[in-house]
């Protein structure tokens, strides 16, 4: 059953429960904020890729997944296979990889193999996600200490250049990555202000600290990218011929795997948090319409967020209108503040992705 209908059906989209939703997407939005800009940079996109991202996928899962609750967007266990896409295809082959992924997550909830996650052992999604972790963290090495990105092929040959560069380690963007790693975890033990989204204050603390004293050697969104382009994502279709094709099924259906294990996990943690059951097969339906759409919009690959979808419930959610206000209120980010962006330190997103590594 399709999320809104399903909402509509159990009564969730009356006007009582309107307020509690509005919250609810308030404050996922607010989560998804620094979040999708940094998994964007992780992945080798642009950070307004990742915002993209979350608008259209979190909207349209919102919508037509088989989740009422469901939020999605890119995720970290993306991170490691898109970076590697986008390392080898460019930013167009992960676009066009992450459509063709859609189209098999649409064949597999049309084949209903939903309850694909049922025979998956335990230990392989636990070892697979820890090894994620371990890379992740890695890999922001060169943004929170301020060192150049190593361009060596393999994960050891990076960690050894890493290693051999940590002589020349700039001082203040260490101090921006530590203190942005302190807020973050203490933030979340004060229980006076644990309400806090601890990403947020980081990205006002040291935006506003870099804004004001304008360090020279702290790499920002502004120095790296050029700034957040401001305004409402463009319409392109990407265009691909049958050799594009061949070279990138294999990513596409690394892709459409990930998505499907990592949406009906996260599903599945909704259902113990609210009690109900979502449709596995509309779920892996609704997760193909969307990242089928994202590219068409700038965006890339994506999936349900468990660590959002939680918050989401935590905060009242109750059916997709939470998920629609979090993807409006990420729009009128780029629309009304996107300049504000310029300053923030990529250390500070860095210290974020070591927090969800």
């Amino acid at each position: 059953m399709i999320a809104i209908v399903q909402a509509y059906k159990k009564g969730f989209l009356a006007k009582r429960f309107f307020i509690k939703n509005l919250i609810a997407g308030l404050v996922v939005g607010i989560i998804a904020l620094p979040l999708a800009m940094a998994f964007a940079i992780a992945s080798g996109a642009k950070p307004e890729q990742g915002i993209y991202t979350a608008i259209v996928a979190g909207m349209t899962v919102s919508i037509l997944g088989g989740s009422r609750v469901q939020i999605a967007g890119p995720t970290g266990a993306f991170i490691v296979v898109l970076a590697g896409i986008t390392a080898e295809h460019g930013i167009i082959g992960l676009q066009i990889a992450t459509l063709m992924a859609g189209i098999i997550l649409i064949a597999f909830g049309l084949l209903r193999l939903g309850g694909i996650i049922k025979f998956i052992p335990t230990p392989v999604i636990l070892g697979f996600t820890a090894g994620i972790g371990v890379v992740i963290w890695i890999s922001q090495w060169p943004s929170f200490l301020g060192i150049p990105p190593p361009q060596q092929a393999f994960f050891h040959e990076k960690l050894a250049a890493m290693f051999s560069q940590f002589t020349d380690i700039d001082a203040m963007t260490l101090v921006f990555g530590m203190i942005s790693l302190a807020i973050l975890l203490i933030i979340p033990k004060i229980k006076a202000i644990k309400w806090l989204p601890a990403s947020l204050l980081v990205l006002v603390i040291s935006t506003t600290l870099q804004a004001m004293f304008q360090f020279p050697t702290v790499a920002t969104i502004g120095s790296s990218f050029g700034g957040i382009k401001q305004g409402l994502p463009e319409i392109i279709i990407p265009t691909f011929n049958f050799v594009t094709f061949t070279s990138l099924i294999g990513p596409a259906f690394a892709i459409a795997m990930l998505g499907a294990i990592e949406s009906l996990l996260s599903a599945t943690v909704a259902d113990n948090m609210t009690k109900s059951k979502h449709h596995p097969n509309q779920e892996l339906i609704g997760q193909g319409i969307a990242n089928m759409l994202a590219p068409i919009f700038g965006g890339f690959a994506a999936t349900g967020a468990i660590a959002r979808t939680a918050a989401n419930i935590k905060n009242g959610g109750s059916s997709p209108v939470a998920g629609i206000v979090h993807g409006l209120f990420l729009l009128s980010v780029l629309v009304f503040m996107a300049p504000l962006a310029t300053h923030i330190p990529l250390s500070s997103l860095a210290a974020i992705l070591f927090v969800v590594a």
